[in-house]
């Protein structure tokens, strides 16, 4: 079981920043799985991996291949209070799930 969480390198976003917006994806993805799932991620210590892209649309073409393979994801909008504008997309979760799907759909992003 694997969880992917993907930011926006494009944005400049700081270290903080960066946290705050992989935290918010990761648990908006969580609080969204089914307790299976859940249980199942958490008892296979709750692997995670942080990697980056560039641009809204593909932040858009990642999610839909994850939807596309049934893989629970989540797209985080900014509120806009800090360093980028309100309605800001700068991260996106995918999984968790098996590790192979969520690799699938991420596995040619590099690390954060």
């Amino acid at each position: 079981m694997k969880q992917a969480i993907v930011a926006r390198a494009d944005l400049g976003m700081g270290p903080g920043k960066l946290a705050a917006q992989a935290a918010h994806a990761s648990l908006s993805v969580y609080e969204d799985t089914d307790d299976r799932t859940r249980r199942e991620w958490k008892g296979s210590g709750q692997t995670k991996v942080v990697l980056k892209t560039s641009g809204e649309d593909a932040v858009f073409r990642l999610a839909d291949e994850a939807e596309r393979r049934g893989l629970p994801y989540a797209v985080v909008r900014d509120a806009g209070r800090t360093q980028v504008d309100p309605g800001t997309v700068t991260a996106l979760a995918v999984g968790p799930g098996p590790e192979a799907e969520v690799d699938a759909v991420t596995g040619d992003l590099s690390l954060y």
